[in-house]
């Protein structure tokens, strides 16, 4: 029985369920200026998938690497969510939401 395929699902929908997380929780503290950092890690583990041997470590980084990547976007998504007041705005943090 090969369980390459449910690994690769199971560790997909883990990864994408982290990396929302982490999009909230990114905007929450440092609003929009940490896109870059998404950026460099999606570019790593994308790196990194063309170098590791294994299907399932190469698809596991792919898919945190194009997660990464998606998360610029909810990134900016996000932004526009706080600023329509549906998630919390950081009371701390100078407002740059209204930019977007």
């Amino acid at each position: 029985m090969n369980v390459t395929g449910l690994v690769i699902g199971a560790a997909a929908f883990f990864c994408i369920g982290v990396f929302h997380s982490i999009v909230i929780k990114a905007e929450y503290y440092w609003g929009v200026r940490c896109w870059w950092l998404f950026l460099m890690f999606g570019i790593g583990c994308l790196a990194g998938s063309l170098f590791v041997n294994g299907v399932v470590p190469a698809a596991l980084l792919g898919v945190a690497g194009f997660s990464s990547l998606w998360s610029i976007i909810e990134l900016f998504k996000q932004c526009e969510r706080v600023r329509k007041g549906w998630f919390p705005r950081n009371p701390k943090r100078r407002c740059d939401s209204d930019k977007v």
